[in-house]
């Protein structure tokens, strides 16, 4: 039996508590405001409001009626959302973007499958700044 080609992520839509404050956050660290704001099923229990950019592409929602709690990288379903980097200079110069907007964040992570660099949205949502040893060669030690 053959199995089709692996499809691509073609886009990841997280979860937010405060739409308005969320939008300025990512604004802030992506540098970009969102392509569109807006609503979606309005009318119905499953309404929400939405910001969607298209580099990278990713949607924020916030539905009308909020489920209790925070972010939980234990709990099933989103561990964290990682963006790719090209090198480890770029995660660098990441690193150095989130200090001057002052965004909290761990230090670049050196593995053997590649370096990362980790860090929250306002909601607790686990991100990363990620560049492949494909990509990269870890620095000597």
């Amino acid at each position: 039996m053959t199995h089709p080609a692996p499809p691509a992520i073609t886009h990841v839509a997280l979860t937010v508590g405060d739409l308005t404050r969320s939008i300025s956050w990512y604004t802030d660290v992506l540098g970009a405001a969102p392509a569109f704001v807006g609503e979606m099923l309005a009318g119905t229990p499953d309404h929400y409001e939405l910001a969607v950019w298209t580099t990278p592409n990713l949607g924020l929602h916030c539905f009308a009626e909020r489920a209790a709690g925070e972010f939980d990288v234990r709990r099933p379903g989103l561990d964290h959302l990682a963006f790719e980097c090209e090198s480890r200079d770029d995660l660098l110069a990441w690193r150095d973007h989130l200090d001057a907007l002052g965004v909290e964040h761990g230090d670049v992570l050196d593995e053997p499958y590649g370096s990362g660099l980790a860090f929250r949205d306002p909601d607790g949502i686990a991100l990363e700044l990620f560049a492949s040893a494909r990509r990269v060669k870890p620095p000597e030690r």
